[in-house]
């Protein structure tokens, strides 16, 4: 962010997508939940657990060099859960966390109109900034407080008077979030924000709010891109494997998608078989020096 002021982040729920979102050049990965979530095809509401998280998070984390931003909910309950969450991210490779608002469990943000959408009292949520604030070992690991107080219809005022106070418990950024169609909201909330740090969105809503729209007001500093890995695989899944049954083949697809080599270079395949073919070298050399040595003391 100090280098090119506005940066973008890409949703990654797999290894795999970890390494196209780095090959396409974003500036970082957002470990989501959501996406998780919807990859054991269920859905957003704290029901995939820290554990399976934190899993998709070290395999990330061991196949990229980009920094990776935590989507941690509500930090798996009260204040107690998020000081072992803290330990427990850093540890696996994250770079930063998010943790939101809401009351434990949750309910997924963009949701159908009338979806129960529970605020903490500002009270409590400072004591899980404080205690993340507290428990971090690198002083550069961001917590990043998100309010969910747009999405529960609370106002621009609610909004920024819980953001302020989350400053103040100690959060390094404010993660502002609408449900909105366009950015008007979200637009508004950055021309009246007025505190010490940052703002995070994330433009899943509203699609239009593009970089250059978003450099005017200078005090958004992050862009994460939510969901977006998880939709592009479901679309190009769903339509191929639907031709592929209308067709009865696939003879018709077989030339739309990548090619097995593909996935061959993504898997740093041509690396294994090096490595494998240096290993054989090698074994191959000892043997000889090994039947050479027995030689010699035959001799």
């Amino acid at each position: 962010m100090a280098e090119t002021k506005l940066v973008h982040i890409m949703a990654a729920h797999s290894p795999l997508s970890a390494i196209l979102a780095e090959e396409a050049g974003f500036d970082g990965l957002w470990a989501s939940g959501f996406e998780l979530s919807a990859l054991y095809g269920l859905p957003d509401m704290s029901l995939i657990s820290m554990t399976q998280h934190l899993d998709m998070l070290r395999a990330i984390a061991g196949r990229t060099t980009l920094p990776i931003i935590a989507d941690i909910d509500t930090g798996y309950g009260n204040a107690i859960n998020v000081i072992y969450a803290i330990g427990e991210y850093e540890r696996a490779g994250a770079s930063a966390v998010v943790i939101e608002d809401k009351i434990f469990p949750k309910v997924t943000s963009l949701v159908v109109a009338g979806s129960r959408q529970e605020l903490l009292r500002i009270e409590e949520f400072r004591g899980k900034i404080e205690a993340a604030v507290a428990t971090r070992r690198d002083p550069d690991f961001l917590v990043i407080a998100r309010t969910e107080a747009l999405i529960a219809d609370l106002g621009e005022a609610e909004a920024l008077h819980r953001a302020q106070a989350y400053v103040e418990a100690g959060a390094d950024m404010i993660l502002i979030h609408s449900k909105k169609k366009d950015p008007l909201e979200i637009e508004s909330f950055s021309r009246a924000w007025t505190g010490s740090v940052p703002l995070v969105i994330v433009p899943n809503a509203y699609p239009d709010l593009d970089a250059e729209r978003v450099k005017a007001p200078c005090n958004i500093r992050m862009m994460i891109y939510g969901n977006y890995g998880i939709r592009a695989a479901a679309t190009a899944m769903q339509e191929t494997f639907r031709r592929i049954i209308a067709n009865g083949g696939a003879q018709n697809v077989h030339k739309d998608i990548l090619p097995v080599e593909e996935i061959f270079r993504l898997q740093k395949m041509n690396e294994v078989k090096a490595a494998e073919a240096r290993f054989l070298v090698e074994r191959t050399l000892h043997r000889r020096d090994y039947q050479d040595f027995n030689t010699i003391d035959s001799a």
